[in-house]
């Protein structure tokens, strides 16, 4: 397992090209993410700036140069008031960095970060054919939830779109307002 990393932290701006080459990345050769485009720059100058003003982290695992490796965050999970304690996730490892446990420390640390900020209930959607996205999550304690069949069409395929789901002790006191 690789362990040369240098620190998990706090992503900023300056790291947006990192996150925009490792998700293009992604949207480009696997079903990781249901795009067909990349993102711009500036796409994703929105994208970060949605995810400070909602107090959302972007957190990422750097090397020893502050190379960006791996980067996850989380968002709403739906636009309405009782869903407040709901976040979905989202963690992308660098091509090259892939089945180095990276992925595993860093959904830990966004585990983390969830409970401390009181959500419930992380959720992941996640490509079907993912198995290693599968495992990872079984493995941190989510459980399949349910399965929207061919909820997308990418590579001339049909694409089955699986939910896993995490209960977090949190929120303490939660309340309907």
């Amino acid at each position: 397992m690789e362990t040369s990393f240098h620190s998990i932290k706090l992503c900023t701006e300056a790291h947006l090209p990192e996150i925009t080459e490792i998700l293009n990345e992604a949207i480009l050769n696997t079903t990781a993410i249901y795009d067909y485009k990349p993102r711009t720059l500036e796409s994703m100058k929105n994208w970060f700036a949605e995810k400070q003003s909602g107090n959302y982290p972007v957190t990422g695992i750097f090397d020893h140069r502050e190379m960006l490796l791996v980067f996850a965050t989380y968002g709403p999970f739906r636009n309405r008031p009782a869903y407040k304690y709901s976040a979905e996730h989202s963690l992308y490892v660098r091509l090259d960095m892939r089945g180095k446990g990276l992925g595993k420390r860093l959904l830990r640390e966004i585990i983390r970060a969830a409970e401390m900020q009181q959500y419930h209930a992380l959720i992941g959607g996640i490509d079907a054919s993912n198995k290693v996205s599968i495992m990872l999550h079984e493995h941190e304690g989510f459980v399949h939830c349910g399965t929207i069949r061919q909820a997308g069409y990418k590579f001339g395929r049909w694409l089955d779109l699986a939910f896993y789901q995490l209960l977090l002790k949190t929120p303490v006191d939660p309340q309907e307002e």
